[in-house]
């Protein structure tokens, strides 16, 4: 038997009143997740997916893939300066939306707490803040590439 349409109804109202980003029910066997998905300039808009079953995640990265992925700059490669590290595994993105400008440009002054990118993960969109204030030295990341967790995206000085 299906979940109550009137009770994911609601649910999405609950979800639009109330600072989640997610919410997942299960009913039996039955279940619905409800997600905001944050877009320019609305970051609040529900939507609604299907769970899936869990597969598990190969643990070893095949050689080809390993073999292109670009190598993390070393220390004497880097200016000096403060490097602003992704939070998380995603995509990274340097303006808000297509064809607008970029959040954080080569030699522009940013104060901390800066929105500098954004991480998309799991079709949530993620603002990235700057820790530091300064000037922006190195962009060290393009436009919708992917990114790693503590992957180093900027230097500030």
């Amino acid at each position: 038997m299906a979940m109550d349409l009137r009770k994911i109804k609601k649910l999405i109202e609950m979800l639009e009143e109330s600072g989640l980003s997610e919410i997942e029910i299960k009913e039996g066997e039955e279940s619905v997740r409800l997600a905001r998905v944050l877009t320019a300039p609305n970051y609040a808009q529900p939507q609604m997916f299907a769970a899936a079953p869990l597969v598990s995640a190969p643990t070893v990265m095949p050689a080809a893939v390993a073999a292109n992925k670009p190598a993390e700059l070393s220390g004497r490669e880097l200016p000096e300066g403060n490097i602003i590290r992704a939070p998380m595994v995603g995509s990274y993105y340097s303006s808000q939306a297509p064809g607008q400008p970029p959040l954080a440009k080569l030699g522009q002054q940013i104060k901390m707490g800066d929105t500098i990118g954004i991480i998309e993960a799991m079709k949530m969109f993620n603002p990235i803040e700057s820790e530091f204030s300064g000037t922006v030295v190195k962009i060290l990341v393009e436009n919708g590439s992917p990114v790693e967790f503590d992957q180093a995206l900027m230097v500030i000085a």
